[in-house]
């Protein structure tokens, strides 16, 4: 590689990383809220709504998710004395400073006995809420991990084991939260129902293809269109029903029997006063990554928000528009950004360590090596990719080149899904830290 392409590369990776922060910058939770909410006098404006404060005996504010702490910081300074009390769980780490709502840090995505006891203080303080109160529920990504109250009959080991199975078979986030759903006493719209007849909204930050409300930390506040017919479906699909604990499968059969309660559904009275919001999206974020770029004189093209799939072969897609700008200018002429977000789904066949963001960055780097001036970033906003320290990393046409001189074999670590030991060794991980927002993942690729 030549001095200049050196430096071209080197300029390349530096703009990636920073259209990579201006979208997380556009989906700060703490921001986000404040967007939509605001007060003057006794009057709560949350988006095009208003709420008398003065009508209501109590505000209680409750949520959970990896950034959900930011959420409720914005609201504490919105609302300041007028909150009565609230509790909210969170993922390790993923804290601010609160003064009157509970904050309680728990495990994610394996769900622990912090997140188990939060997710019952929720409830119980969900339950005395009467018809003349104001619940504000504050949910993003990583609540459904955060939220584990199981059902009677169930144990935490029961639902630690399932997530496990779930996230190893390669089940997409709405496969995996259609069975949560169905294990728990909190998820589903059960939350709803513990919250009614008081008047309830819910402020969410969206970290699911779609923004389905039902599956974003599957749904504790809204009805719930899954049944337990199709938690069989899904078990069937990927030949797992044997891989989880007897008390797991003995429930959901039960359920589809109808010997155990379905979960809410539309038309249910605990959803007559429920008002829902989302204030943070992947597509707000994909925006402002894609004006950053077109500032820095990249040609941009947003692919889509919604790309889901097995890693590897969505990289490989990527890897070939990269190639196919470089022969043909099609679909944009370089210098070119391309843009994607949405959630992949990685399955388990090696024993490394990694996430998904990781995987596409190793499988686009194979792709586009033997190439020139192609640059891959692939990161999650939330700043973890897998049970990793890092959001993602980074890749180039180089990158197999530079791991071949220190015996590093790409086609080896991408077997044993064992990125995150290739990038490291190449000082190539994206680390940001908690970033405090969670909007799934969002995908970079320059072309020069």
């Amino acid at each position: 590689m030549t001095p200049c392409e050196d430096k071209k590369l080197f300029e390349m990776r530096r703009d990636a990383v920073r259209i990579f922060y201006k979208g997380l910058e556009a989906v700060a939770s703490g921001a986000a809220v404040k967007r939509y909410c605001s007060i003057e006098d006794d009057l709560l404006w949350i988006d095009h709504r208003v709420y008398d404060l003065g009508k209501y005996q109590n505000i209680f504010v409750i949520g959970a998710g990896k950034a959900s702490a930011s959420m409720a910081a914005a609201m504490e300074k919105i609302l300041g004395k007028r909150i009565t009390a609230g509790i909210i769980n969170v993922k390790y780490k993923h804290v601010a400073d609160l003064n009157r709502i509970k904050l309680i840090e728990a495990g994610h995505p394996i769900p622990d006995e912090n997140g188990r006891r939060g997710a019952d203080e929720i409830l119980n303080l969900a339950k005395k809420a009467a018809i003349n109160d104001l619940v504000l529920c504050l949910i993003s990504g990583g609540g459904s991990a955060l939220l584990p109250l199981p059902f009677p009959g169930l144990s935490l080991k029961d639902k630690q084991k399932t997530i496990k199975v779930l996230l190893a078979c390669g089940a997409t986030i709405h496969e995996i939260n259609t069975i949560r759903k169905h294990l728990s006493l909190i998820k589903g719209g059960r939350l709803a129902q513990a919250v009614h007849p008081a008047t309830l909204v819910t402020l969410i930050l969206s970290d699911v293809v779609g923004d389905d409300l039902d599956v974003i930390a599957s749904g504790p506040t809204v009805p719930d269109p899954s049944t337990f017919a199709q938690c069989l479906e899904i078990l069937h699909k990927y030949n797992i029903l044997k891989m989880l604990p007897e008390t797991v499968a003995n429930h959901i059969k039960a359920g589809n029997l109808a010997q155990i309660p379905e979960t809410p559904k539309a038309g249910d009275p605990a959803f007559d006063e429920t008002h829902h919001l989302i204030v943070g999206s992947n597509f707000e974020a994909i925006t402002a990554a894609e004006q950053e770029a077109r500032h820095r004189g990249y040609n941009t093209l947003i692919l889509s928000s919604m790309i889901e799939g097995e890693t590897r072969h969505v990289a490989r897609v990527h890897g070939a528009i990269a190639r196919e700008i470089l022969k043909t200018g099609n679909p944009l002429l370089p210098p070119a950004c391309i843009l994607s977000g949405g959630e992949t789904t990685v399955t388990l066949r090696g024993k490394g360590t990694g996430g998904r963001n990781q995987e596409f960055a190793l499988a686009a780097a194979i792709d586009i090596s033997g190439n020139k001036n192609v640059v891959v970033l692939s990161g999650g906003t939330d700043g973890t990719d897998g049970p990793t320290d890092a959001a993602g990393a980074l890749s180039d046409t180089m990158t197999t080149e530079r791991g071949a001189r220190i015996g590093l074999d790409p086609f080896f670590y991408l077997a044993n899904n064992d990125a995150y030991h290739f990038f490291l060794k190449l000082n190539d991980l994206l680390v940001t830290g908690p970033t405090n927002t969670n909007v799934m993942d969002l995908r970079i690729m320059l072309v020069k």
